[in-house]
């Protein structure tokens, strides 16, 4: 910075002023360090500010790697954290590195707030963290007063796949699950209650999954071994549902004449032409723009009352459902 304050004719404290978008120094001045930054190849010393800073301006989001919707919506928020004068960083979930352990990282690097993707950690483990810092968890369903919640009421959006294979003259209609936890069995809950309603419940069919390709190939290679294929299969997540569209294809099933196929959460993959999956968006930008606010709304407006706000799934028809086949 000193290099630089010789260069423009300044002080170094005015340098240190404009790098940290203090007030005092004006358009010119400012223009005129950051030139000088330009010439001499200067960087912030990110390390050394954080220690001396009493805030650190660093949101901390935690998201499984192999999750595209989770991708999807670090996406979103990276820029909504942008616009609201944050930092992200990025805890990666992976078989070797657990919610738990990513979340005390994100803590060791002074994140100021969290935002949790499809939280699993206890409801306990969850207060604690919330009395730590300002947390806001995507997706779960969660009742915690010391945290803000922002998800697309899951089963509502599955109940909307059922009712539209109804309208379509499906009956026999088989679920996906996709494993354990609240963002699942809301789901799961969905399907079941929407077949109730429509007089279905002899029809119900539950395949267990675990929201992977993988496991949806496994619950389309079960169906073409019993004794009739349904009408209809609904995945729990778009990652399944690709895994049942590819291979009920590859075995000559025709989808949507024979079988149709839905999946979960709109992802950029399900919107390719040679897809093109009919699916359910969770409005990802809308929850990433709310949750950005909603935590730094507790840590700029000392906002302490929770938040949670639900938004209502938009269905996505696509060309992998049809009218039944007749049975």
């Amino acid at each position: 910075m000193q290099d630089i304050a010789d260069r423009v004719g300044v002080s170094k404290a005015l340098v240190s002023l404009v790098f940290r978008k203090a007030p005092g120094p004006s358009a010119e001045t400012r223009a005129r360090v950051f030139a000088a930054a330009d010439e001499l190849g200067y960087r912030v010393n990110r390390t050394a500010a954080l220690m001396s800073a009493r805030r650190t301006h660093l949101l901390g989001v935690t998201a499984e790697v192999r999750n595209t919707f989770h991708a999807e919506l670090v996406e979103y928020i990276v820029s909504a954290a942008d616009r609201a004068g944050y930092e992200v960083v990025l805890g990666a979930i992976t078989p070797t590195h657990s919610e738990s352990r990513v979340i005390e990282t994100l803590l060791d690097f002074r994140c100021e707030g969290i935002i949790l993707l499809g939280p699993v950690a206890s409801i306990s483990e969850l207060i604690k963290l919330s009395e730590r810092v300002p947390v806001v968890s995507v997706g779960r369903r969660l009742s915690i007063p010391t945290l803000d919640v922002i998800r697309a009421a899951d089963s509502r959006g599955i109940a909307a796949v059922v009712d539209h294979l109804v309208g379509l003259g499906h009956r026999h209609i088989v679920y996906i699950a996709g494993g354990s936890g609240s963002i699942r069995t809301d789901r799961r809950d969905g399907y079941l209650r929407a077949m109730k309603r429509h007089g279905l419940d002899k029809h119900v069919t539950v395949v267990d999954g675990d929201f992977t390709e993988t496991s949806g190939i496994a619950a389309a290679e079960a169906l073409l071994a019993a004794a009739e294929l349904p009408t209809a299969v609904v995945a729990a997540n778009d990652r399944m549902a690709i895994g049942v569209l590819d291979t009920l294809r590859r075995a000559g099933v025709d989808v949507p004449r024979q079988v149709s196929v839905t999946g979960f959460d709109n992802s950029p993959m399900a919107r390719l032409s040679h897809l093109d999956l009919t699916t359910v968006s969770q409005a990802p930008l809308e929850q990433a723009d709310r949750a950005v606010s909603a935590v730094t709304e507790r840590l700029d407006a000392s906002r302490t009352e929770p938040v949670v706000s639900v938004l209502t799934p938009q269905l996505i028809i696509g060309t992998t459902t049809a009218p039944a086949r007749d049975t």
